[in-house]
């Protein structure tokens, strides 16, 4: 793809103690793409998306969101790391979607999607109450505005969590394994929403274990070992002509799913 990527990682290395968690990552994201990110456990998939969100902080190589440096800013010749709120203000052009939904349990399903838009967007009460409820239509929430996380569904939370994170109007999506704490039945519920942002072509990096659906909704698939980007390519070349005798190795515990997607599946 041609243009600055929305996204650039180069050279990105994170450590926790002695693990090395990232070992030199580089990836781009280019506007409209929807890059799904598989691999073993612990091969630092989800390391990658939270140093992305500036959740945890890298040990080298940099990052960018639309040319500009995550973290730090150059001064004098030197990096320096970023005040909180700028870092905040980075952080808030990007959209997280998580493991676990991270509801605030005592707010009603309208006021979690509505709260960042006033406290950290600035938005009028009126304008995101609009937003939000909108967006609560889009993922099929409409009727649930006033219930609270504890009325709902895993699914319907992790529905929930997306509006939050589209809310704001973010330049990428960033889901961090957003079915696995869900019930096996209320995967595809989720699953949908996302491949209704991919097909509206919304930017999105997606770390997943549904190899079916990473397939399906991929426009480019990376495959990370030990800390690396071991492979990257188009869903036919990562799934259909794996390189690698460690890819092939890993997709084979997954040839029983079929082409389609689970959502694909339910509906056929």
């Amino acid at each position: 793809m041609s243009g600055t990527p929305v996204l650039r990682v180069r050279g990105v290395r994170k450590r926790f103690g002695d693990h090395q968690a990232l070992d030199g990552v580089d990836l781009d994201v280019h506007e409209g793409e929807v890059v799904t990110v598989i691999g073993p456990s612990g091969s630092g998939k989800s390391t990658l998306v939270r140093c992305v969100h500036q959740l945890e902080s890298i040990d080298g190589g940099a990052m960018y969101l639309d040319g500009e440096l995550l973290g730090y800013e150059l001064q004098r010749g030197h990096l320096r790391p970023l005040p909180d709120r700028r870092v905040a203000a980075q952080r808030g052009r990007m959209g997280m979607v998580f493991q676990q939904f991270n509801l605030f349990a005592h707010w009603s399903v309208l006021r979690n999607v509505v709260e960042a838009q006033v406290a950290v967007h600035g938005r009028s009460p009126a304008e995101a109450r609009e937003e939000a409820l909108r967006l609560l239509e889009r993922v099929g929430l409409a009727g649930k505005a006033d219930a609270h996380p504890r009325m709902l569904s895993g699914g319907q939370q992790q529905r929930v969590a997306i509006a939050r994170a589209l809310a704001t109007n973010p330049r990428i999506m960033l889901f961090d394994e957003p079915t696995s704490a869900l019930d096996p039945e209320l995967v595809d519920e989720v699953l949908s929403v996302v491949l209704d942002l991919a097909r509206g072509g919304m930017t999105m990096i997606i770390v997943t274990h549904e190899m079916s659906f990473a397939r399906e909704v991929a426009d480019r698939c990376v495959f990370m070992e030990e800390g690396r980007v071991a492979a990257t390519g188009t869903p036919e070349e990562i799934f259909d002509d794996p390189a690698s005798p460690r890819l092939r190795a890993f997709l084979s515990r997954f040839s029983g799913q079929a082409g389609k997607t689970p959502v694909e599946e339910s509906t056929s």
